[in-house]
């Protein structure tokens, strides 16, 4: 009688002990973020030009934006080994850890050939010393259609792609880096 009250008590230990699992681990997001660091991409070609690059700071992430005429359609975002310049290939050197390349399918030229944005220095389009994630935001050209930026950060890190309409009749095409995983 007492094996079978022993063997009775094992298995419901064991019973117990299988009902009783751990749930997944889960971390939590900072600033409830759940963004990634792969390619986001949008094919469309755009009517639109590039008129300005400007970047600013905010609590959880620091954001580019590039302003438009008309209404920006495609773009590419991607960490890359080496920030290249549009037509030549050559490797632009870009402050910090890890490089973006922000490719949006509108030139900063109108079909005349007359440039819509000539920035002030192509290797600083916005001043962000002291940022927490952007080291140096660079000009890598506008070739056939499309308009190359360089985005130099601290290290791979979540971003995110998106466009907003306006003001004026315009468009912008935004990327956030978060300031950490």
């Amino acid at each position: 009688m007492r094996k079978i009250g022993a063997g009775v008590a094992a298995v419901l230990t064991a019973a117990g002990l299988g009902l009783v699992v751990p749930g997944p681990a889960s971390a939590a997001s900072y600033c409830g973020i759940m963004w990634g660091s792969l390619a986001k991409a949008d094919p469309d070609m755009s009517s639109a030009n590039v008129t300005n690059v400007r970047a600013g700071q905010q609590p959880c992430y620091d954001r580019l934006v590039i302003d438009m005429t008309g209404k920006v359609a495609g773009y590419s975002v991607q960490y890359v080994p080496v920030v290249t310049q549009d037509a030549t290939g050559f490797p632009i050197p870009v402050l910090g850890d890890a490089d973006l390349q922000v490719v949006v399918t509108a030139p900063s030229y109108n079909q005349y050939s007359q440039p819509t944005y000539v920035p002030a220095a192509k290797a600083e389009l916005s001043n962000v010393s002291g940022y927490q994630t952007f080291r140096q935001v660079v000009f890598a050209g506008s070739f056939e259609g499309t308009t190359s930026i360089g985005l130099g950060v601290r290290a791979r890190l979540p971003f995110r792609v998106f466009t907003l309409d306006g003001p004026d009749g315009g468009s912008r095409l935004v990327v956030d880096v978060a300031h950490r995983w």
